[in-house]
C-alpha cells in the first residue's frame, strides 16, 4: 500500500492523504474551514459565503489528488449553529448533485479559526 500526501501550495500541513488500494485510491481530506485573512480570522462571517468557500477549497484539494467532488463518498459537516442547517444543506446539494455521499452533520462548540461557522471533511474514492 502506498500513501501520498496531497499538499497544494500554501499549506503548512497535509490537507489530504491519497492511499493506493490497487484498483482504486482512497482519499481523505482534512477538515476545511473558510480561508483566513492576515490574522487567524475568517474572511467572511456569512454562512453562505463560508460554505461555498469551503466546498471550493475541498474541490481544489481533490483536484490535486486527481479527483473531483463527484468522487466523494462521505462528508462530515461541523456547524457552529444548527440553525444554519437549511442554508448549508441547500449548498451541499448543489456541490454534491452527482455524488450524493453519505454524510453526518453535527453542531460543535467552536473552531480553531476565529469567526468560522463551518468545517467540512470528506472521503473520496477514485477508480484507476
Amino acid at each position: 500500500m502506498r500513501i501520498e500526501n496531497i499538499n497544494p501550495d500554501g499549506y503548512v500541513y497535509t490537507p489530504a492523504k491519497k492511499i493506493d488500494l490497487g484498483d482504486s485510491y482512497l482519499i481523505f481530506v482534512s477538515g476545511v474551514q473558510a480561508p483566513k485573512g492576515n490574522i487567524n480570522e475568517v474572511v467572511t462571517e456569512d454562512i453562505k459565503e463560508q460554505t461555498k468557500l469551503v466546498f471550493e477549497e475541498i474541490n481544489t484539494i481533490l483536484k490535486q489528488a486527481g479527483a473531483t467532488l463527484d468522487n466523494v463518498v462521505k462528508a462530515v459537516i461541523y456547524l457552529k449553529d444548527m440553525n444554519d442547517f437549511e442554508v448549508v444543506s441547500s449548498i451541499r446539494t448543489e456541490y454534491f448533485k452527482n455524488a450524493m455521499p453519505v454524510s453526518t452533520m453535527v453542531e460543535v462548540g467552536g473552531f480553531v479559526r476565529s469567526g468560522s461557522r463551518i468545517e467540512i471533511e470528506v472521503t473520496a474514492v477514485l477508480e484507476k
